[in-house]
């Protein structure tokens, strides 16, 4: 038997309210200038591994990867300081990709490995379509393994695969397209509640024993039908977030799962529905565990701490759909890759040094201590997860970013230790000598197809 061991989500800061786009009541999830599928993923997976827990597989599932051609997983592995001995796979081409990462883990988890399983989108789509309203950006992810750690066991599961011209996007084109939603109903509708009873039964689970059901489609008329079917009551069913932060592509059915786990209690059952291009089902049964392990800060935390008056220009101009003038400087040189090789764990993992002698910090790491002078006295320290403290700051109005003022403070970590970092999802108005922040895995820039990633600084959510 496998089981969800871990989890832990990630929403970004920023909010894009429809009434500004026209696009009804509500908000939308937007990732920052500097985010992307990638460091999201990174984001959500932080509270999942913390403690150094140990996974020896990677599944990542992403509709808008970074990269077209290169293991992204690569760079998850990096950010998290996992061993580079683990296997790393990537799922794609569809917003089901994240329910089947997890199905795929569980089926690891069952032959005996310990997967970490990331699902994150950036949901694009074209100004003034649905996908633009409706979508939303966010991270989840899932550490699978024997049910024996497990919080939540896998009790069944089922899944459907059809060719259906439902949603879709060809390599050469930005955005995706959709068919009439009535004709995805009438023929998706029948195959989810097959899928879904068959999970059931593989289960031994009947409907009316369910506790929470969480719903994820391309179709909201698709799933509509299926309550009724089963006989649910519409207490059972979980939020489906669109309100507050949009549908959000891969991530968007762990996100529900990750949610109700939240406040999940021992023999609650979850059934899981995802579906694009077939159904994936899922059935799980909370343990006891759920009131001991370590708790990761929960979905609706995310969606809490937010800024909701992005300017519908200023999301355009994140997503490089809206032209506009680049800032008058010179462009940013692409980072060099023996360069990027021989520093990864201070560029990738944020891990510097500690003098064994007197126990400073050094930030990035030395061989020859700041303090004491000792030489190569040394052992490596992960400071991405240290808290730290504004000791002084600065606004730049004249280096080059998509969101000015450059925000760049002097911090002072716990337990020793003081870099100059940059900083992200702050109000520049709002930054002051003592301001608690944590660290945040970001893309700092991207220079002829390379796109360089380092850690940036932000107020504590």
């Amino acid at each position: 038997m496998a089981g969800i061991i871990r989890y832990g989500s990630y929403v970004p800061y920023f909010r894009l309210q429809r009434q500004a786009i026209g696009a009804g009541r509500g908000e939308r999830a937007v990732a920052s200038y500097d985010e992307d599928a990638a460091s999201l993923a990174v984001e959500a997976a932080r509270d999942a591994v913390r403690g150094g827990l140990r996974v020896d597989a990677l599944l990542f599932a992403t509709t808008s990867p970074p990269y077209a051609e290169k293991l992204n997983a690569a760079t998850i592995q990096a950010a998290l300081d996992l061993a580079e001995s683990i296997a790393s796979f990537e799922l794609s081409a569809t917003t089901r990709a994240g329910a089947s990462a997890l199905a795929l883990g569980l089926d690891l988890a069952m032959a005996g490995r310990t997967v970490l399983v990331c699902a994150s989108d950036i949901s694009v789509g074209a100004p003034g379509g649905v996908r633009e309203a409706q979508g939303g950006d966010a991270g989840v992810a899932f550490v699978v393994g024997g049910d024996g750690d497990a919080v939540a066991r896998l009790l069944g599961k089922a899944t459907c695969t059809i060719e259906i011209l439902d949603v879709w996007r060809i390599p050469e084109e930005r955005f995706p397209r959709s068919w009439e939603e009535r004709f995805a109903a009438e023929s998706m509708g029948p195959a989810v509640l097959d899928t879904v009873q068959q999970a059931l039964a593989v289960a031994g689970v009947s409907p009316q024993s369910l506790t929470h059901v969480v719903l994820d489609g391309v179709n909201p008329r698709t799933l509509a039908q299926l309550p009724r079917a089963l006989g649910l009551e519409p207490a059972k069913l979980v939020d489906n977030l669109t309100q507050t932060i949009g549908r959000c592509g891969c991530a968007h059915a762990g996100l529900g799962l990750a949610h109700v786990l939240d406040r999940a209690q021992p023999g609650d059952r979850i059934l899981v529905v995802s579906e694009a291009d077939g159904v994936d089902a899922l059935v799980f049964e909370v343990t006891d565990r759920i009131r001991s392990f370590p708790k990761p800060r929960p979905v609706q935390r995310w969606i809490d701490s937010k800024r909701n008056d992005l300017a519908y220009p200023t999301y355009l101009k994140w997503r490089g759909i809206l032209p506009f003038e680049p800032p008058r400087r010179p462009d940013p040189e692409r980072p060099a890759a023996p360069v990027m090789r021989r520093h990864e764990r201070w560029k990738m993992a944020f891990v510097g040094s500690r003098c064994l002698r007197c126990q400073t910090g050094h930030l990035p790491p030395q061989r020859v201590c700041v303090h004491c002078g000792a030489v190569d006295e040394m052992r490596e320290e992960r400071y991405a997860d240290t808290s730290c403290r504004v000791t002084t700051y600065t606004l730049d109005y004249l280096a080059y970013s998509l969101q000015p003022p450059v925000v760049v403070a002097v911090a002072d970590y716990e337990g020793g230790g003081r870099f100059s970092c940059e900083l992200t999802d702050v109000d520049p108005k709002q930054v002051k000598i003592g301001g608690q922040l944590e660290m945040t895995f970001r893309r700092l820039y991207t220079a002829e197809g390379v796109h360089n990633y380092f850690w940036k600084a932000r107020p504590m959510r």
